[in-house]
């Protein structure tokens, strides 16, 4: 298996290269177009601030590549964000591969009437449901994953899967060969590890 790690303006590449290799699989991390390419599988990590991710990915043409890959894409965190159409971090516009925009929590926050005052970022464990995609085979519904983001993507047509932290929101993405999680399965222990050898294995 050939599969690249995308290599951009953004952190917690090497923690999702290191989690790959727990389980037996090795990547390249690189930010060459060609590479990228012929890759069989790719993920799109990602840590960071959005519209300095997404300026850098158009300096370099990537962003044009990424939209075009034909074989299985997984972006994780800010990596899914950027799969999407629009952020309100910064105010982006991104690749536009999901029709779902990437909102701030604080305005739900304000307009919740839940009487919550839950902290921004969401930081921690939480549960992922309706579960919709062989990405989580073997996942019991209400699975512990790890998150840390301030931003998250509305639900909309292609949620796969749904997590609730001041609203519910789209904790998963899916589009044709496009896949995408808000939380950091290299980070959420043996649920963690099983989306990663779904996306590997069956996707």
């Amino acid at each position: 298996m050939n599969l690249a790690i995308i290599k951009y303006n953004a952190g917690n590449i090497q923690s999702v290269l290191y989690a790959l290799e727990r389980i037996g699989v090795t990547a390249k991390v690189t930010d060459d177009v060609t590479a990228i390419r012929a890759a069989d599988k790719v993920i799109f990590p990602g840590v960071g601030e959005a519209s300095s991710a997404m300026r850098y990915l158009k300096d370099r043409g990537l962003d044009i590549v990424i939209k075009n890959l034909r074989q299985p894409v997984l972006g994780i965190c800010l990596g899914m964000q950027l799969m999407c159409r629009f952020s309100e971090e910064n105010n982006v516009d991104c690749l536009g591969i999901f029709d779902e925009d990437v909102k701030f929590f604080g305005a739900a926050r304000r307009e919740s009437t839940s009487g919550e005052t839950l902290k921004i970022p969401q930081i921690g464990w939480n549960t992922i449901y309706d579960l919709q995609s062989p990405l989580f085979e073997g996942l019991p519904e209400g699975s512990y994953t790890y998150f840390v983001h301030s931003y998250y993507a509305a639900l909309g047509g292609h949620t796969i899967a749904t997590t609730n932290y001041i609203i519910p929101y789209g904790s998963a993405l899916h589009k044709d060969n496009f896949y995408g999680v808000q939380f950091h399965p290299e980070k959420s222990a043996a649920a963690g590890e099983t989306i990663l050898r779904n996306f590997i294995n069956k996707i």
